[in-house]
């Protein structure tokens, strides 16, 4: 409720108190300016024990309305009561001294409050009657003219309070019906953010989830990494120390420990690298593209092989975790590259196409049958199985295209989801 409607209600509430009060010491005053039309000290004694009982009648309603007031200007038997027996006395003052008649139009201001239903429609009719008869001349009519008048008069006061509550009645319907869509709206608000805040949690949960993925992902990368690359380093120097133990004269033993010391210096970057893997620091102060470019460039002076990147589209900032995954399938291909195909060239692109990002990286290698991919994951390459896992914890996709002696074609598709600012 607005303060105006506040300040409205708190207004009517006064007027429902204090109104009747007032049009009762209208009346008085009205009634005796005009004594002459009076009979008599009778009816002066009788119309002030009349005007006795209405202020009594009215202080005895003021503290029962004071006492209900937590219940709201609702309809009941004490109030019909109430407007019957003030009714009454009106009327009887009315009958005495026409001009009574602004007290008994006070039944027109609270029928709404205090008749129920269409009693209210009664009430009107009766306090309509009075005030007519009083317009009419006082009641006891002298002639036909006068009751033409008063039945006029009465069409007419009872038309227009009929029209009047009719549309007080709508307006408290639709003031009713705001009051419940106020409150399914707080309902429903209500259960709105209760849901918001369970999918907070939910996503909370799920944060929580595919981080431990991640780790997981990230453990098994690792150790196929491990067994790739520094296991096997480590066993090849075992055997070339073993070698040398039992080597029978000093130059064998020389070939031997340069090969150890070659498998070693090799094994300590595969290490190396498999920790930059793990912290993609290329991409602290650069951003994808330059970070590819750096990559690439790199792994073609370290492994002799001829390596280009292209950049196609308008390239943007992307979020990090979309940055770091595709720089690590990038840098992932290029260490399969290098270890298995054998190849000539290697071609790596990155194509910012509308909604997602493409990385291609194509090489001329001996190349594979990709039908034979489950049984090479047995044997140990781990790659391709890594790099997929990758791109589908971002919602992308991995797609290889092979064939024995055509080289190998990988494109890596992910959701562009550009970086928090």
């Amino acid at each position: 409720m607005t303060a105006a409607d506040t300040q409205l209600d708190r207004r009517m509430e006064q007027l429902h108190i204090w109104g009747p009060f007032g049009l009762l010491g209208v009346s008085v005053v009205l009634a005796a300016v005009a004594a002459d039309l009076m009979d008599g000290p009778a009816e002066w004694q009788a119309a002030g024990a009349l005007v006795v009982a209405a202020l009594a009648l009215q202080l005895w309603w003021q503290g029962t309305r004071s006492r209900r007031a937590n219940r709201g200007r609702t309809p009941s038997r004490a109030g019909t009561a109430y407007y019957i027996v003030r009714w009454a006395i009106a009327f009887a003052l009315t009958w005495i001294n026409p001009f009574f008649a602004f007290y008994a139009a006070t039944g027109y201001m609270d029928a709404d409050e205090l008749i129920p239903g269409m009693w209210r429609r009664l009430g009107l009719f009766a306090s309509a009657v009075t005030v007519a008869a009083a317009q009419a001349g006082g009641l006891l009519f002298g002639s036909g003219t006068q009751w033409a008048a008063f039945a006029a008069l009465l069409a007419a006061n009872f038309g227009l309070q009929a029209v009047v509550a009719h549309i007080t009645e709508q307006e408290e319907r639709r003031s009713r019906e705001r009051a419940e869509t106020i409150a399914e709206l707080e309902r429903t608000n209500t259960a709105l953010q209760q849901a918001l805040d369970e999918n907070a949690a939910l996503h909370a949960q799920l944060l929580v989830q595919a981080r431990e993925a991640g780790v997981a992902d990230e453990r098994r990368r690792l150790a196929a990494e491990i067994h790739d690359t520094i296991a096997q380093g480590l066993t090849g120097i075992i055997a070339q120390l073993q070698v040398v133990s039992n080597a029978p004269d000093l130059d064998i033993a020389r070939t031997h420990l340069g090969r150890a010391s070659d498998l070693a210096r090799h094994s300590l970057g595969e290490a190396r690298r498999s920790v930059h893997n793990l912290a993609p620091v290329a991409l602290e102060n650069d951003g994808l593209p330059e970070a590819l470019k750096n990559t690439v460039a790199e792994w073609g002076e370290r492994t002799g092989v001829r390596a280009g990147f292209t950049v196609t589209g308008t390239a943007e900032q992307l979020h990090d975790e979309v940055s770091a995954t595709l720089l690590r399938i990038a840098q992932e291909a290029l260490s399969n590259a290098s270890r298995h195909a054998r190849a000539a060239r290697v071609g790596v692109t990155l194509t910012f196409l509308g909604d997602e990002v493409i990385l291609d990286i194509r090489d001329d290698g001996q190349g594979f049958d990709p039908l034979d991919l489950p049984e090479r994951t047995r044997t140990g390459g781990f790659g391709l199985d890594g790099m997929r896992a990758r791109a589908e914890r971002i919602a992308g996709s991995l797609a290889v295209e092979s064939e024995p002696g055509h080289g190998t074609a990988l494109s890596a598709r992910v959701p562009l989801v550009r970086h928090d600012r």
